[in-house]
């Protein structure tokens, strides 16, 4: 499996604290069928500034410590990026990092209870310049949440969508869990990631994903998204399936 959404890197955010940490989290993930491994600290959230030559290096000592303790996991770097206005500005400097070396597909985070309301320009400029947003959790978003259709939006226009697997297994409770499986089913998420921050309460859940999600869908369903998943890392044409609506509802109670 590839998984494009992690904090393996020790010391940058709130994931991997040290070495022994990141090692740690690399044998849990090749334990799950992980063989490739996207490495996304935060950037541009809160204290967290990871830019792109600070990751990449990071990315390739961390691999050098894998390899010297035989752990079959190849390292790729990358960002989960806080949405702010200047990040067009900041990838002609040279400081963003994308999913793929085609530098098409790049990892944004919402805040947990809104959408910034330049989203939708800023996502247009972002396409017309030849790159395609990937919201990251938007199951965990409280507008989202009330208001699925503003995720369904985003999508028609062009944006694709990455579900945590914790979030589909239940991790993060009934009610996640049950708007995880109807975001599926509107196609309104396209692949599925860990945003593993270490190996206890914030773990990868690849494995479990992987299990549930061909009971539930069946194999066909994994394949798409998990050729979704390596277009992202390739940097290949993703066409998604049409988005539909989700039923809205009111959650209580979930921050």
């Amino acid at each position: 499996m590839i998984d494009l959404h992690s904090h393996i890197l020790p010391g940058v955010d709130d994931g991997a604290k040290t070495i022994e940490d990141s090692l740690d989290m690399a044998r849990l993930a090749v334990e799950e069928g992980i063989t490739h491994l996207l490495a996304t600290p935060h950037h541009m959230n809160r204290d967290w500034m990871n830019e792109k030559s600070k990751v990449i290096e990071l990315v390739k000592n961390l691999q050098t410590e894998i390899d010297r303790e035989g752990i079959p996991l190849t390292l790729f770097p990358g960002q989960e990026i806080r949405i702010y206005g200047d990040i067009l500005e900041d990838i002609e400097k040279n400081l963003i990092l994308f999913t793929d070396e085609q530098q098409q597909y790049l990892l944004i985070e919402f805040p947990t209870s809104s959408i910034p309301t330049y989203t939708e320009r800023l996502f247009y400029d972002l396409q017309t310049n030849g790159k395609t947003p990937v919201i990251v959790h938007p199951e965990r978003n409280r507008m989202i949440l009330e208001d699925p259709d503003k995720l369904k939006e985003l999508v028609e226009h062009g944006a694709l969508a990455q579900l945590t697997a914790a979030s589909y297994t239940g991790g993060f409770g009934k009610e996640i869990k049950k708007f995880s499986k109807q975001l599926i089913e509107a196609n309104l998420v396209h692949f599925i990631a860990s945003d593993a921050h270490n190996t206890t309460n914030r773990a990868f859940h690849m494995q479990e994903a992987h299990d549930n999600f061909i009971k539930d869908y069946g194999r066909h369903k994994w394949h798409e998204f998990h050729q979704t998943t390596k277009d992202l890392i390739n940097g290949d044409v993703i066409i998604p399936p049409t988005p539909t609506s989700v039923e809205k509802k009111k959650f209580f109670g979930l921050f």
